[in-house]
């Protein structure tokens, strides 16, 4: 895809040394609570190829290692510094085909950015923001050609799940000339992309011109199909795939279990965030989506979600916003980017701190909510310092909406209409590590299904993966 280019000398490296990491400009904080337009503007021609001239095109570029889907940085980034914007782009799509995606939600700084060796001294590349910027540029210039696809090799293969693991796999198994139909559960495809972050985070435009990049590519779409209900696995071998990916995600939303839960005013996070990202409810009553407004809202736990779920209703919210987590600042799993975001948007937050219970008013309506402080003892499983309630420090505060973010688990359907597909205790398909294969013959996973809540990135990366094996199986006929 990448047509010949002739790359130019680079400035010297002292030189490259001194230029400080260009920031995107965005709307200011006061402006973008009122509105659900994306917050960062993206990189201009001139930033772009300012920031790209900070790469030190290193001899051994530990940034590719540091990328789940192993994307050429260093070359893509040479190519903007030399104004080649659509070489760059073309470039990220050999192993990228959702690079839109990837430039606004991956966590780059605990990735490919990690590993950039001017992160040591100062601040790493921006190569999100780099890729962000490559792919709106081809998109806008309409200069999006599709690869070239091989002869059908005769082989169809179902991908279950349209979020990024499921996409991913698609788009790379057609590339290798196998037939592909996604089989999506809700009404559009996405995924995750769709219902789960917020429009100002992520653009539904952006989502469905990547997805009509694979459409023109061949891959093949069936929605309000819920495998395991309307078909099983099996029943999608009969009907004469020779193989399945599973890339189901984590959607079945987690509580806590304590009393309250069932108060009108509570919801989970996964409900709230697709009322108002994918049935649009933040345009009541202009689409037939209610959902509560509020005055004081509390949002439970530390995560991406969380975040997204506290941006969502301070733009939603008529007076506060406060985001309740039960260890301290700097354990956050957050990216720190979407903190300050938040911070800067008016959101307030509570560490160290949990609920214990709701009350609600006599028509079962939530009023307030009950707290508790919290001590940090040895660390637990996660490596992190554990959590213990402090005794006697309960204290109450207003709330008419609560949104719990505190995780969530992959829903039972098809590991329970597939009883010869492997889980572990809690439900995650078990794959091998280095195939993506599960127990059961021609089927592979991916994303959280496997993983359980994880990040986009990671499920592209599995399924860039099964996709690989997927070939491999029905090239070879090895199972």
């Amino acid at each position: 895809m990448l047509r010949e280019v002739t790359l130019k000398p680079l400035a010297d490296k002292s030189a490259r040394m001194k230029i400080p990491r260009q920031d995107m400009p965005e709307q200011d904080p006061l402006e973008r609570i009122t509105n659900f337009r994306e917050v960062p503007f993206g990189y201009t021609e001139e930033l772009a190829m300012k920031e790209a001239t900070r790469c030190l095109q290193c001899k051994d570029p530990q940034c590719v290692a540091g990328c789940p889907v192993n994307i050429n940085i260093p070359w893509f980034v040479r190519l903007v510094a030399e104004g080649k914007f659509i070489e760059a782009a073309w470039k990220i799509r050999e192993t990228n085909l959702l690079p839109a995606v990837c430039g606004r939600v991956c966590r780059q700084e605990d990735q490919c950015e990690k590993f950039c060796i001017r992160g040591k001294k100062g601040k790493a590349v921006a190569i999100g923001a780099l890729e962000r910027f490559v792919a709106d540029y081809e998109r806008e210039k309409g200069d999006v050609p599709i690869p070239e696809i091989p002869a059908w090799t005769g082989k169809k293969v179902a991908v279950v799940g349209s979020g990024p693991a499921g996409l991913t796999a698609a788009g790379d198994l057609v590339k290798r000339g196998h037939r592909v139909t996604i089989f999506e559960a809700l009404h559009v495809p996405g995924g995750v992309l769709m219902y789960g972050i917020p429009e100002f985070r992520l653009p539904k435009k952006i989502v469905k011109a990547e997805i009509e990049y694979l459409k023109r590519m061949g891959v093949e779409f069936e929605f309000n199909a819920v495998i395991g209900k309307l078909f099983t696995v099996d029943d999608l071998f009969a009907e004469g795939y020779d193989a399945v990916f599973i890339g189901t995600g984590a959607g079945l939303p987690i509580f806590m279990n304590i009393p309250g839960e069932n108060l009108v005013g509570v919801y989970s996070s996964n409900e709230y965030l697709t009322r108002v990202n994918l049935m649009r409810a933040y345009r009541f009553p202009e689409y037939d989506t209610p959902v509560l407004r509020g005055r004081k809202v509390i949002v439970v736990g530390g995560g991406n979600t969380a975040l997204d779920a506290s941006r969502t209703a301070r733009r939603l919210c008529y007076e506060d916003v406060t985001v309740v987590y039960r260890r301290s600042r700097e354990e956050m799993p957050a990216r720190r980017e979407e903190i300050k975001h938040a911070e800067e948007e008016g959101v307030k937050f509570l560490f160290l701190t949990a609920p214990t219970r709701y009350l609600g008013d006599r028509e079962g309506r939530l009023v307030r909510a009950e707290l508790v402080r919290m001590e940090l003892s040895g660390p637990d499983e996660s490596g992190r310092r554990r959590p213990l309630p402090a005794a006697g420090s309960e204290f109450q505060i207003d709330a008419d909406i609560v949104i719990v973010a505190v995780g969530n688990l992959i829903n039972p359907i098809i590991p329970l209409s597939s009883p010869d597909i492997r889980v572990n205790r809690c439900g995650n398909i078990i794959v091998e590590p280095s195939t993506e294969k599960t127990s059961k013959k021609g089927v592979f996973a991916g994303g959280d299904i496997v993983r359980g809540g994880a990040t986009v990135i990671l499920a592209m990366g599995d399924g860039r993966r099964a996709a690989y094996n997927i070939h491999e199986y029905l090239t070879d006929n090895k199972g």
